[in-house]
């Protein structure tokens, strides 16, 4: 019988439905339109009336911010009423976390769920208002209009699928058949690869394919799997441009020096792109170039020192676009555009710890109204989009250390979406051996739908306007938690030892993961585990479902590796076996239903050939002279405007008023609401925070980031930056190219890294080239202009990803190569970019422009060795690089950070691009002839360019901060009440010893489906002198619950402290945070430990961000017990902001009754991150009092002057009383939004602060 619940937010607690009535309102400019209410609608079959009993306010709901409303809603007879579900076979992560709860109560099989939003529309709307509503809200790619009615049933009956077709006749079809079956079936490869598939079975296999191996070839031999555009033969290069004629001549050099009378490779596209790194290494130049058949990511090796000693690491990285699925539906599309970068240097063994965000977008202000046809608007695609990437990198447990959005007209053709990220292991953990006959291949994780079938194939292709309505099944969906346990197992190296190969399932499902994991396979899709019935073998065999993995392991490690895995609660499967024989064949239902010669497969098709053609750009000597800036208020355009085009009044600008446009530039301006939903510092390893400074205001140069060790400390690090400028690269992409090298390089050594150590992976992105050799011109002289930096640098990059389908209908996205620039550092040794101190001299280096606009290279090396002196040596202590909008942008933010003002000295040609220059703040005086002197910083919070032209730092920020706000909101009206400052000078368990004392205390840490804090609780809790105990949650069959909940028990009997660790348990749904951490732990035996722990074995708990919602969710904190939840009970609820926040806070400790804070003093201040979207604590006045008259309130949230305050910027969350953390009565449980693991040992180098609450040294010293 399905059971169904309603489920509505109380009012004050809206703030889903509050933000969406305004963005209705302000975008579709409904004005009737008075009010919405959103439900969420639960449907549940499989569990008795007990269990939904008990689920309906732990599970369903929460008495305190939820009403509910069982099997029917009192609906009015005036509202609008519609509802959207999931499209079938979208993954639902509420509905799947709905059922993983569920079945923690149910203790036997796993219920089936399904879920859906209702909204109901008050006001006077016409039938017209509500489809435009329905319209903006429902994206027809994933989701669709669903019934108002409940169904019998949610078991769902698949069909049974026919057998694979055998496509008749196709060896003798004639040319008007070829294109006739073509167009049918919308393959990606052309009409010629076709036929040459045509002639293969004719003449090689001699019969008739089926649809699998068509569709399977489809895959395989698409662009974005075989880069066939950029392997496509120039048979002709014309060039009208003596700089580009002189590269391609020294790239012809190349060639000759490389291939050395062998046969060389075609001129194409991926020659000119990797012919530098082929001549470096021949040269002996990539000494720390890691090589291997597998190709999983861009790999060096790099000795770091652990504890001292040196240790061998392998340091991966990568950059990935998702651009086709990310504009038809954003969330997906940007969620496993980071899924799928994660992957491929994790399917290389190592630990993934830090990423990056750089993203093309049209101008996300645009109304709905101007949106072109067949088009999600900029600013929904860009909001969702951001919250997808983000939510599945904060789930999964990767810090974001840089994001940045580009603003340029082309990108509403294709929206640009790159996930840059790197990794880090011991290179002892990385085997690699080729696969031998009679090995195995396991397939790992998640499990197989109908979601991302024909990615890879769509991704190959322009998009036009029916793309939105026809792509559904294109897009994957990602499940973070899944690949969060592939993620743990992967770090334990007696799995990695066991694995000869390893590749990531991305585009083109099993046929491309496990395809190409050797010569010879035999893959027996039966084996394959399935999310649902139903499904063919082409489906199975060509499904790009997320979170997969294959490896190569020997038969006899089979057993050993799948209970390894088990142990980190993943799936596995033998599905495939190495043969002698090199051909791919595939069984379905007993039948070999694909039989291919690896030959054929490796030919990636016919080879294909372009012309291409470079002319002499126009407009480069106004662009370097500064003459040419894109303007505030035209964002995008095609072609950028004078810069005296700038006026105010329609007078032309003073140089204030100059200043001010330059920083409301959409392309200059905060984007601090955008980039605060990322988690910046999760893995306890950021050195950079986004924003430096006390007042998180200044935007670092790049991100930083110490390598992960699970055993002892490191001060190395790594530093990756970006470069690119679309609007130099519409006028040249040969220069566009050249800068976007150089910048990602400078960025790299203002921040301290050492030049001739750095490395580069690009990321090209253009129109689609189609038979025009003017477009095929664009990518060519971007990959020259990189060429030109690798070779007079004797720099590689050694890696990249190219995405050529950037257009729709007629409009093209600009040409793009964005460079991504990452070395080896020492994290003691960087300096960040904001002011200091007032009082410093502020000095410039610039580097030599050629007559070409080219740098002067040897100018350039001297400067790059300068500024690494001059930060190695202490006497630059902050350092910014300059770009294409000149001082008035760097300056201004290397003075926002601490609200340090400026004043020059003389001002020179403020507004000019100054690419690859340097400004420097010195601890002394600095008589080098290189610098010139700009001037001083100054205590008074103003630019004083000369004499009375001043520009207040204050209204400064405020402009530049403007421009984005209604796009990607910082701002909360705060509650005028004032709030009281507490200080609670009573004692509790602070002044207690418990009876026994220990040594080594044991902390027990459970980690559940979404936990992602437990390595750096641990790694907290051993320096402090405790024994940690991690012990996974498993449900993956029926009697993994009742095992953990034994292994719990005991666990939790044999420790001294609980460890609630924070992350995002079961994706923290069903719509509430910590739910499916509760349910586990109101388990009878559970709740009886956890009692027995605190009442008779004097133990600690902590909790941390979802730690403490599990805690107060279950009644521990404040009441020191497991009880029913009721609504006057005090909980954690959304943000007021309604997002994610991750940022630092100030926090004072202002009770000590807890033993947490035994090594502290009562008001220390602690500057804390925190990272989390439902973190403002609750409470009625009486419960608030009674937590104040104990003492019960440990932190609040205060200010710059140490008062408690709702103001967002302080008080990031919206918390009554400003409260981040509280306590049981007697103090032995603590509960804290902040996370004091993240920043302990002073990790975080760019905003100042006492960071050491000495929490968890307070915590073992309590039993000893």
């Amino acid at each position: 019988m399905v059971k169904r619940i309603y489920v509505q937010k109380k009012q004050g607690f809206d703030v889903e439905a509050k933000g969406l009535l305004g963005d209705l309102k302000e975008n579709l400019l409904i004005d009737n339109l008075e009010d919405i209410i959103m439900l969420n609608r639960y449907d549940v079959e499989g569990i008795t009336d007990e269990v939904f009993a008990k689920a309906k306010n732990t599970v369903f709901s929460e008495p305190q911010v939820d009403l509910c409303f069982e099997e029917d809603y009192p609906f009015e007879k005036e509202d609008k009423v519609f509802g959207v579900e999931y499209l079938p076979g979208q993954f639902d992560q509420r509905a799947n976390s709905l059922s993983e709860c569920l079945q923690i109560l149910t203790e036997g099989a796993r219920p089936i769920s399904k879920s859906a939003k209702i909204y109901i529309l008050k006001g006077n709307l016409s039938a017209e208002d509500v489809e435009k509503i329905k319209s903006y809200i429902i994206n027809p790619v994933d989701s669709r209009e669903c019934s108002l009615d409940k169904l019998e049933s949610l078991d769902e009956k698949q069909d049974e699928p026919a057998d694979v077709a055998i496509v008749e006749g196709f060896i003798n079809m004639t040319d008007e058949d070829s294109k006739k079956f073509y167009e049918k079936y919308g393959f990606a490869m052309d009409l010629e690869d076709l036929k040459f598939c045509q002639k293969y079975f004719r003449d090689v296999e001699k019969r008739d394919p089926s649809m699998t191996e068509m569709k399977m070839i489809d895959t395989y031999w698409s662009d974005h799997c075989r880069h066939t555009t950029f392997l496509t033969k120039l048979e002709k290069v014309e060039i009208n441009w003596d700089l580009a004629n002189k590269i391609y001549e020294d790239y012809k050099k190349s060639r000759e020096y490389v291939y050395d009378n062998k046969k060389a490779k075609d001129i194409c596209l991926m020659d000119v792109a990797t012919i530098a790194v082929k001549e470096l290494k021949k040269k002996g130049m990539l000494k720390d170039l890691d090589e291997s058949e597998e190709i999983n990511a861009c790999s060096i090796k790099a000795e770091i020192l652990v504890d001292g000693k040196p240790e061998e690491y392998l340091v991966m990285f990568k950059n990935e676009t998702h651009n086709h699925p990310t504009e038809i539906e954003p969330f997906g599309g940007a969620a496993t555009c980071l899924g799928g970068a994660i992957r491929d240097p994790l399917s290389g063994r190592v630990y993934v710890y830090q990423a990056m965000r750089v993203t093309g977008c049209g101008d996300p202000r645009t109304s709905v109204k101007d949106t072109m046809p067949n088009k999600l608007p900029q600013r929904k695609l860009t909001n969702e989009a951001a919250r997808g990437y983000s939510s599945y990198g904060n789930q999964i447990g990767l810090a974001t250390g840089q994001v940045a959005e580009i603003y340029h007209n082309g990108y509403t053709a294709k929206r640009m979406e790159i996930g840059a990220l790197v990794g880090a292991a011991p290179k002892e953990n990385v085997v690699r051996e080729r696969p031998a006959p009679g090995d195995v291949v396991v397939l790992l994780g998640g499990r197989t739908g109908r979601d991302g079938c024909g990615g890879a194939t769509g991704s190959s292709k322009a998009h036009n306007s029916s793309s939105l309505t026809s792509c559904g099944a294109e897009v994957q969906k990602g499940n973070a938690p899944e690949e969060r346990k592939i993620q743990r197992l992967f770090r334990n190296p007696e799995v990695t030892k066991l694995i000869k190969r390893c590749n990531d399932f991305g585009a083109g499902g099993v046929s491309v993961a496990i395809g190409e994991l050797a010569d010879g396979l035999e893959i027996n899709l039966d084996k394959v585990p399935k999310k649902y019935d139903g499904l063919d073998g082409t489906e199975l065999a060509i499904s790009e479902s997320q979170e997969r993995m294959a490896v190569v392991i020997e038969a006899k490690d089979a057993e050993k590796f799948q209970k390894l895995a088990s142990n980190e609660n993943l799936e596995t499967t033998v599905v495939a076996t190495v043969t002698e024989e090199p051909r791919m064949k595939m069984y379905w239902r007993g039948k070999l239903i694909v039989d291919l010669s690896r030959e054929f497969l490796n030919t990636n098709g016919t080879v294909k050939s372009a012309e291409a053609k470079i002319e002499k750009p126009q407009g480069l000597e106004e662009y370097f002279a500064g003459k040419v800036r894109q303007n505030a208020n035209d964002v995008g355009a095609s072609i950028a405007r004078p810069q005296d085009c700038f006026k105010a009044n329609g007078k032309d600008c003073d140089k204030l008023q100059r200043w001010k446009k330059v920083i409301s530039d959409l392309n200059c301006c905060s984007q601090k609401g955008l980039v605060e939903r990322f988690d910046s510092t999760i893995g306890a390893g950021t050195v950079f925070m986004p924003f430096g400074g006390k007042y998180q205001l200044t935007p670092s140069e790049a991100m930083c980031a110490r390598i992960p060790t699970l055993k002892g400390y490191t001060n190395s690090g790594t530093v990756m930056s970006f470069g690119y400028d679309p609007y130099l690269s519409e006028i040249s992409p040969l220069h566009g190219a050249v800068y976007a090298v150089i910048d990602s390089l400078t960025k790299y050594v203002a921040c301290g890294g050492d030049y001739k150590k750095a490395w580069f992976t690009f990321q090209e992105y253009f129109e689609k080239l189609r038979e025009e050799s003017i477009r095929w011109g664009k990518p060519l002289a971007a990959l020259l202009g990189a060429y030109l930096v690798q070779e007079k640098l004797g720099l590689a990059s050694i890696g990249g990803k190219d995405s050529m389908s950037g257009s729709y209908n007629e409009l093209d996205v600009p040409p793009t190569l964005a460079s991504f620039c990452i070395g080896v550092v020492d994290t003691n040794k960087v300096v960040s970019n904001e002011f200091k101190k007032a009082g410093s001299k502020v000095y410039m280096l610039k580097t030599k422009i050629t007559e070409e606009f080219l740098p002067d290279f040897e100018d350039l090396k001297e400067n790059y060795e300068l500024i690494f002196k001059l930060i190695n040596d202490g006497k630059a202590i902050s350092v910014a690089s300059v770009r294409q909008f000149g001082l008035p942008d760097t300056l201004s933010k290397m003075c926002f950070g601490n609200k340090i003002g400026f004043e020059f000295k003389e001002e020179k040609c403020l507004f000019k691009p100054r690419f690859a220059s340097f400004v420097i703040e010195a601890a002394e005086e600095l008589n080098i002839d290189k610098l010139e002197y700009l001037g001083n910083t100054i205590s008074e919070k103003e630019i004083v360019i000369s004499g009375n032209e001043k520009l207040d730092l204050e209204e400064l920020i405020k402009i530049w901060q403007e421009p984005l706000e209604k796009v990607f909101p910082t701002k909360k009206e705060a509650k005028s009440t004032k709030i009281e400052n507490i200080l609670y000078k009573g004692v509790g368990a602070s002044s207690a010893r418990p009876q026994i004392r220990i040594a080594k205390p044991k902390v027990f840490i459970p980690v559940f489906p979404g936990t992602n804090c437990e390595y750096d609780l641990a790694k907290a809790f051993i320096d402090a002198g405790g024994d940690p105990r991690i012990e996974v949650f498993k449900n993956l069959k029926e009697n993994d619950i009742e095992d953990s909940i034994k292994i719990m028990e005991e666990a939790i009997n044999e420790s001294q402290i609980i460890m609630l660790p924070g992350g995002f348990s079961a994706g923290d749904e069903p719509d509430g945070s910590g739910k499916f951490i509760a349910t586990v732990f109101r388990n009878p035996r559970l709740k009886e430990a956890i009692h027995k722990h605190l009442n008779e074995q004097d133990g600690l708990m902590l909790g941390i961000c979802n730690g403490f919602q599990a805690l107060i969710k279950l009644g521990l904190v404040p009441y020191g017990e497991i009880l029913e939840m009721n609504a006057d009970m005090p909980t954690l609820t959304y943000n007021d902001i309604a997002r994610h926040q991750s940022k630092l806070v100030t926090t004072k400790v202002v009770s000590k009754l807890s033993p947490w804070f035994n090594k502290i003093e009562l008001g220390e201040e602690f500057v804390i991150p925190i990272s989390h979207g439902e973190g403002k604590f609750v409470a009625n006045e009486q419960v608030m009092k009674e937590l104040i008259a104990n003492g019960q309130i440990a932190t609040q949230y205060v200010d710059m002057n140490g008062n408690a305050t709702y103001d967002i910027e302080y008080n990031p969350n919206g918390s009554v009383y400003a409260v981040e953390g509280i306590t049981s009565k007697d103090g032995r449980i603590l509960g804290k939004m902040g996370h004091s693991e993240r920043a302990y040992r002073g990790n975080i180098l760019n905003v100042p602060g006492n960071m050491d609450q000495k929490l968890f040294e307070s915590g073992i010293e309590y039993f000893k």
